[in-house]
């Protein structure tokens, strides 16, 4: 039975899209286009600055991680005073997938994830916009292992690089987000960490599970006392503690993730009434009425959108 977290990235089907790295040195400041994608960046070697429209400055140290769920314009820099440049355009990607700036005081490996735009708003409500993983956090030894595979491989001209470059991103992806929600859960006396968060309700023994059955089993007839037993909670601690965590009631939760299931199944071409049934409705024009509640649309009107060509 997938996991919550499993069934959440297969049915947004990331790809890694690719791998780079970085070199620079000096007094540089480099700007990155705002991307529809999962991206990824860690300092292997000396440091530099993180500058994220929505938050304060970040400065990075070796062994610092970073993963953005909605990717901005960003910037790396070696002092945040710097006005940036297009790192786009003054750093040839096409010819190599290490671009160099100046020199390698600090070098940086970094990675993406392509991202279906039919699930692009749940992606966003579901992680963080930005996770910081520094080099102290107790799950950054094993980010480190990974990390010094693919820098290797980037090192090495060998057969199947950027195949293993790709699988090794794989693998950093759920260990980031691992390494995140540990931490999180670690720090929940930190207010500033008491907001609705996904990825934090993961590692909460109770709610994990209820949330890893939601996910594998979309259609089943479910009911707050029947979530709270798996949980092994009452009833009205479940709601209060689940609300807190997710920022939905069970219900409503279950419900948005029957409509994400079932919008990419419409996409797909599948035949709504079998969908409607699959996801646990008894009729078509019920499943109709939740879709477009939660869509904004109706399934029919989904499905010719979908049908449409871009």
């Amino acid at each position: 039975m997938p996991d919550a977290l499993t069934a959440v990235f297969n049915l947004l089907d990331l790809r890694s899209a690719r791998c780079t790295r970085l070199e620079a040195a000096g007094a540089w400041s480099l700007r990155f286009p705002e991307k529809l994608a999962l991206k990824f960046a860690a300092v292997i070697k000396g440091e530099c600055w993180m500058l994220h429209p929505d938050h304060p400055p970040v400065r990075m140290m070796q062994g610092d991680v970073f993963l953005l769920s909605q990717t901005p314009a960003y910037v790396l820099a070696s002092d945040p005073t710097l006005p940036p440049r297009d790192g786009a355009k003054v750093i040839d990607w096409d010819r190599s997938d290490t671009g160099r700036y100046g020199g390698d005081e600090t070098v940086l490996l970094g990675g993406s994830f392509r991202v279906n735009e039919l699930h692009e708003r749940f992606l966003t409500e579901t992680l963080p916009h930005l996770m910081l993983i520094p080099r102290d956090a107790p799950s950054a030894p094993v980010l480190s292992r990974t990390l010094e595979i693919m820098e290797t491989e980037f090192c090495q001209t060998r057969v199947g690089s950027d195949l293993m470059r790709r699988h090794l991103a794989d693998m950093l992806l759920v260990q980031m987000v691992r390494a995140f929600a540990e931490r999180d859960h670690e720090n929940v006396t930190d207010r500033r960490r008491q907001r609705a968060n996904w990825i934090g309700a993961l590692t909460d023994q109770r709610l994990g599970a209820a949330l890893d059955q939601i996910h594998a089993e979309p259609g089943r007839n479910w009911t707050v006392k029947s979530l709270a037993e798996i949980a092994g909670m009452s009833r009205t601690s479940f709601a209060k503690a689940f609300h807190a965590a997710i920022g939905r009631a069970p219900i409503d939760y279950v419900s948005h993730w029957r409509m994400q299931i079932g919008a990419d199944l419409i996409q797909r071409g599948g035949n709504i009434a079998e969908i409607a049934g699959t996801l646990g409705y008894a009729s078509q024009s019920a499943f109709g009425v939740a879709f477009k509640r939660i869509r904004g649309c109706s399934p029919k009107a989904a499905a010719r959108t979908a049908r449409t060509p871009a």
